[in-house]
């Protein structure tokens, strides 16, 4: 079996390339690679074909992830049925998703801080239009919630 992981954020240009790239390497680091694949997409096709913002990819450079081979793409309708778990990054985006989705597929859609274990927010910042340091904030947040999404894929593959 093989689990498939969808990140979404609006542009797929920062908080949902910063999730791929980070669980990615938490599914190498896991032995995980031949049973989780993982991908990002974006609600608004604004940016599709471009790479991960520059101050995204610089921030997760300095943490050891590298998501210069990423692009940015548009969610399919397709995409919905392909994947097991659409992940969020925040309600907004979850709104669009639950949308575009079919009933059957609103539960397979979810916000990705529900995987946090040391943060309160539901939501993922949008650091797009502000300054450095939100950036990092993304990177403390995703690599939090990713950490309880690795443990939680284990536990599914573990029981399939």
């Amino acid at each position: 079996m093989i689990y498939r992981v969808l990140f979404v954020c609006m542009g797929n240009i920062c908080r949902s390339p910063t999730a791929e790239g980070v669980l990615r390497q938490f599914v190498r680091q896991n032995n995980l690679g031949d049973k989780v694949e993982v991908d990002s997409a974006g609600t608004h096709g604004y940016h599709v074909g471009e790479a991960p913002d520059s101050r995204t990819q610089r921030a997760a450079a300095v943490r050891g992830y590298n998501l210069s081979q990423l692009r940015a793409r548009k969610v399919a309708r397709q995409d919905l049925d392909y994947f097991d778990l659409i992940l969020a990054m925040d309600k907004n985006n979850l709104d669009n998703l639950q949308r575009l989705a079919s009933p059957e597929q609103h539960e397979k859609i979810k916000l990705f801080m529900d995987f946090s274990k040391n943060f309160d927010d539901n939501e993922v910042p949008d650091p797009y239009y502000g300054l450095g340091h939100g950036f990092d904030l993304v990177l403390d947040m995703v690599e939090d919630a990713a950490q309880g999404l690795i443990e939680d894929i284990k536990e599914k593959l573990a029981h399939s």
